[in-house]
């Protein structure tokens, strides 16, 4: 029987392992962590987004730079392929509000025990086997198969000769979790081309910082009912109504995460980025401009604004930080601030804060199966690879097509070998 090495058991892993298994594959998975999905969780805790109940054409765009590289994949195992699984697993999903797909009791736990069970007896009866606390610490320099493994436990140092691999080792954001970059260096090493993991889904520091005043007062509360605005390299306009949040050194949330490519991109490229903030998106310039010239006789900026226009709180707050007491004044430039408020940003948040990274494994690094150009019979699957997404179940679709794909083509691979003579086979 062929045996299958998966490292690492996120999404990723544990979807390559359930194909392999299935088909009747002998699977162990590797993992350095005392137990599997702790990132898989921990997305679960305030409700597990699990998909997107978009067209798949939409869908497909949320991949951005590598719409053509993941479209095939979700071609073969999409959102409704995702909320099939989770049936199978006896988890029924619904549609939200805004779209997106979460199990009916909106649990992540409940899923993956279900999921766990059924890879540990699959109907295949052939159960895949759970290698906890192994860390992966590259390939053995002396073995020349490329299935062959080195990894450092709490009883020493282990190898692990396998007919192919599945790497799954998630990004660099959360390292407690797992998800440290540390296999970054060990794939360059072995010629196989990778891009700079960076944060994506970040959050990010405003330049000079807010005053202390506005950090102390308004840390960690929301700007609801906003909407900010980008502009793109090519002269396109990420513009979207929502919500962010104030932190003692910037802004993050989820507007912010939408727009994080775009503003990370811009601070690589001139060291500094912006976005601007429609603080009332469902009034018109004119509407703004007359409410605020209304003559506010004895009463504070403050009030008048309140009154007048009902703004108060973080928001008022926010144009005291940003404006000067001359724009603060002055009618015309004060109605504009409130319907496109410029937010100058100098960084964004490390790395191990972001929700997920971008960079990882290029693509032009693998045949269309998923497999390493230059380490055959490796695979690559999950957060690692170079692609990015927004939130709102694409990140975890990801995941899961790319273990599923990773998956079908080690069937295929192993069928390869199986059928060459044996003096063409690795040792």
């Amino acid at each position: 029987m062929k045996h299958v090495a998966i490292v690492g058991g996120g999404p990723a892993g544990l979807m390559a392992a359930e194909v392999l298994s299935q088909a009747g594959v002998s699977v162990s998975v590797f993992d350095a962590m005392p137990s599997v999905g702790r990132k898989f969780l921990l997305a679960g805790k305030g409700g597990l987004n699990l998909t997107h109940s978009e067209n798949a054409d939409a869908f497909a765009a949320r991949y951005g730079k590598r719409r053509s590289q993941i479209k095939p994949l979700l071609s073969a195992f999409g959102a409704d392929d995702v909320r099939s699984w989770a049936r199978g697993l006896g988890v029924e999903t619904f549609v939200g509000s805004s779209g997106r797909v979460f199990p009916v009791d909106m649990k992540a736990a409940p899923l993956l025990r279900a999921w766990l069970q059924r890879l540990r007896h699959p109907a295949s009866g052939v159960g895949v086997q759970f290698c906890m606390r192994h860390r992966w610490v590259g390939w053995p320099a002396d073995v020349p198969n490329p299935a062959a493994l080195d990894f450092s436990t709490p009883h020493g140092s282990v190898q692990v000769q396998a007919d192919a691999v599945v790497l799954a080792l998630g990004g660099g954001s959360w390292a407690r979790l797992g998800s440290d970059g540390a296999w970054l260096p060990w794939l360059q090493a072995r010629g196989v081309a990778v891009a700079p993991l960076l944060p994506a889904n970040c959050g990010f520091d405003i330049k000079g910082g807010w005053s202390a005043y506005f950090a102390e007062r308004f840390a960690g509360q929301p700007f609801k009912s906003v909407a900010i605005s980008v502009p793109g390299p090519q002269g396109e306009r990420f513009a979207r109504k929502g919500e962010f949040v104030a932190t003692a050194t910037g802004v993050e949330g989820s507007l912010v995460y939408a727009a994080s490519a775009l503003l990370r991109d811009d601070i690589l490229a001139s060291g500094a980025a912006s976005f601007k903030v429609d603080l009332l998106p469902d009034r018109s310039p004119a509407w703004v401009l007359a409410e605020v010239a209304h003559p506010r006789g004895a009463r504070s900026l403050s009030s008048h604004l309140k009154s007048r226009l009902h703004l108060e709180g973080i928001k008022t707050a926010l144009l005291h930080e940003v404006l000067t007491k001359e724009q603060l004044h002055d009618p015309v430039a004060l109605a504009q601030a409130i319907k496109a408020l410029p937010i100058a940003l100098q960084a964004t948040r490390p790395l191990d804060e972001a929700i997920s990274t971008a960079g990882g494994v290029l693509f032009a690094a693998m045949d269309s199966q998923l497999m390493l150009l230059e380490r055959p019979g490796v695979f690559c699957a999950g957060e690692m690879l170079d692609w990015e997404a927004p939130t709102g179940g694409y990140l975890l679709t990801g995941c899961l097509t790319s273990g599923h794909a990773a998956g079908l083509g080690v069937l295929n691979y192993l069928q390869k070998i199986s059928h060459r003579p044996s003096s063409d086979k690795r040792s």
